[in-house]
């Protein structure tokens, strides 16, 4: 079974090359079977690959396929690293991937580029699943800038409106800020380490470098740009909101499966890396808690149901970062996982929701939907049940709490963090159920719905509520462990705080709490009839700050774009090309000053030619 491990990726990528050879002269059916057919494959077959690792005994396999190039002692496989972590990654990836094809076969329907949205699609996830099981980073490497390449094509997708096309460019150029610092790191780790296969690369770093190197400092902050950037974490945040310009459908793959969980990974993945760097891994926790909180607010007052998702998305990855930083590797994980599952059904019940009222994106011009759309709402609420953590009966209250708790009682953690992840906490659960109480409590706004849920729909949809319940089984914080138990070969276990270990009831009960007043304030906020909007509400100069981001934007446009354009503008003549302007010049008078040269006359021709004749042979006699 191991040996069928090259088809995870593979098949994806064969569904993308059939699509883009054959897409344009196949049926939309035809075209919908290969496009999720190939994901549901890719799905079939990594579960035959985890039954195999499984029945080894869970030794990790490496899978080499051919040497990609050699140059020197430089030789890169085109291989493939399983074990406990890359093995989830590629089943949650196809799992909820395949998901997502079928609901895009609904959601799609009738669009002019239906096969070249599947193809970008099932590009998107074999870029994604080559990234997770690289063995070597540049590998790695290829995939990420594979998904980066299929975000710009799917963010702008539907190019005909300027808007989109500036989504797209806005999210490569931001993204590649981030891995330019990513590939000078591997440049470091290279030439300083002698090798780029990272199991071999970790081995070697943990023998050759002492905790707090400047090399393992410089390394390991180069690798946290370039997820800084893949995960949408500050300062590199500001392309995701305007992501949201794709297709819904890929608003959730870039979300809950690909691309913005790949700079956690990468993390995880090189942890050995970032645990020689005390002083980065404090930064990651410090950025993480940090762009929950700013992320959190933002979404407070957003207006349109995909940006407020949008935000939502950057903050929860801002608590997975929060949890790598203080050494909760698991943990961040396992909000990975749980996070996959009820971001993706918040983006599918949104999606949902937009094609019923005719691509209506303000959640003020919703509401009363519930009724009309009963199997919609109970499992956007079970995802915004999640998403805010509900105690007890939600998968996203034991990922979340965990990471909360392991702020606190890790060595690496601290009161600060907790607290910033605490009043996470309570934002989170505000503005999820916010989203529930604007969309569909209240008056109906719509008379007639355009689109209702058929079963491509449907299903994904129940799969999705009924994961985001029970998918807290696997792991009971410090009762039924299974799902640390089984990362454990694969990742460092935490290291806690004696002194703080013993506060975890606590801890628990007091995040508990926190949501369950934070979902009562969105309930007396918007959903009781006298107090609810009719509209929404004029802004106030905070609101508009925090709606916008936090100004990022115009920070960044007032920092670097302006110069820039205005330096263009000084230089639209351009001092450069002032040079190759005098070389032509130079060019055109020489050639002026030997064409008087011709002159027909033959005489001239011939003592010309004896007089160069004999300045040559007395040039040969002298230097002779």
């Amino acid at each position: 079974m191991l040996g069928l491990l090259w088809l995870v990726p593979a098949v994806p990528f064969a569904g993308f090359l059939i699509l883009v050879l054959f897409g344009p002269r196949l049926s939309g059916r035809a075209s919908a079977l290969v496009g999720v057919g190939s994901v549901a494959l890719s799905f079939i077959v990594a579960v035959l690959v985890g039954l195999g690792f499984a029945a080894g005994g869970g030794q990790p396999y490496r899978q080499v396929l051919w040497t990609w190039m050699q140059v020197d002692n430089f030789n890169p496989a085109i291989g493939f690293y399983l074990d406990q972590m890359s093995l989830l990654f590629i089943l949650v990836v196809t799992f909820v991937g395949a998901l997502i094809h079928l609901y895009s076969v609904e959601y799609m329907a009738g669009d002019e580029g239906f096969s070249r949205f599947f193809a970008y699609m099932n590009l998107f996830v074999g870029s994604m699943l080559t990234l997770v099981l690289a063995d070597n980073l540049l590998l790695l490497y290829l995939g990420w800038e594979g998904v980066g390449l299929c975000s710009y094509l799917l963010i702008g997708f539907w190019y005909t409106d300027p808007y989109n096309g500036y989504a797209a460019r806005k999210a490569f150029v931001v993204t590649r800020v981030g891995d330019t610092a990513m590939a000078i790191g591997l440049f470091i780790l290279f030439t300083n380490l002698g090798t780029l296969t990272i199991q071999d690369m970790l081995t070697r770093a943990h023998q050759s470098w002492p905790v707090g190197s400047g090399l393992a400092v410089a390394a390991a902050a180069l690798l946290l740009g370039g997820a800084l950037g893949k995960s949408a974490q500050l300062p590199l945040q500001t392309w995701l909101p305007d992501a949201m310009a794709g297709p819904t459908p890929t608003s959730a793959l870039i979300h809950a499966a690909t691309m913005v969980t790949a700079g956690v990974y990468l993390i995880a993945r090189t942890n050995v890396i970032f645990s020689l760097a005390p002083s980065i891994m404090l930064l990651v926790a410090i950025i993480g808690a940090l762009t929950l909180l700013i992320a959190g607010a933002s979404a407070l007052v957003q207006t349109d149901i995909k940006r407020c998702l949008a935000y939502s998305t950057v903050s929860q990855i801002g608590y997975m970062f929060l949890a790598l930083g203080v050494g909760a590797w698991s943990a961040g994980i396992f909000h990975f996982v749980t996070h996959a599952f009820f971001k993706a059904l918040l983006f599918l019940g949104a999606g949902a929701v937009i094609l019923a009222v005719h691509h209506e994106q303000d959640m003020f011009k919703m509401g009363g939907l519930r009724r009309e759309m009963p199997l919609v709402f109970w499992t956007f609420l079970i995802g915004a049940a999640s998403l805010a953590a509900l105690p007890l009966v939600t998968a996203g209250f034991y990922s979340k709490d965990l990471i909360i708790f392991d702020s606190f009682a890790a060595q690496g953690g601290s009161f600060w963090l907790w607290l910033a992840s605490l009043v996470g906490a309570f934002l989170t659960a505000v503005y999820a159920f916010r989203m529930v109480f604007l969309t569909f409590y209240g008056q109906p706004k719509w008379e007639h719905l355009v689109h209702r849920p058929g079963l491509a729909v449907k299903i994904p949809l129940v799969v999705l509520a009924v994961l985001s319940i029970v998918g807290w089984f696997v792991e009971i914080p410090r009762v039924l462990p299974l799902f640390t138990n089984y990362l454990a070969p694969a990742l460092p276990p935490i290291a806690l705080d004696p002194a703080r270990e013993g506060s975890e009831l606590v801890l628990t009960l007091i995040s508990a709490v926190v949501t369950l007043g934070g979902i009562f304030l969105a309930y007396q906020l918007f959903a009781r009839p006298a107090a609810r909007p009719a509209a929404a509400p004029q802004e106030t100069a905070l609101a508009q700050f925090l709606k916008s981001g936090w100004w990022f934007d115009g920070l960044y446009d007032t920092l670097l774009v302006r110069p820039v354009v205005w330096f263009a503008h000084a230089n639209k003549s351009d001092f450069v090309d002032w040079l190759y302007r005098g070389i032509a010049a130079l060019n055109a008078w020489l050639n002026h000053l030997l064409s008087t040269t011709v002159t027909g006359r033959l005489r001239w021709y011939a003592a010309t030619i004896v007089g160069g004749a004999i300045i040559l042979i007395a040039l040969a006699v002298i230097l002779r």
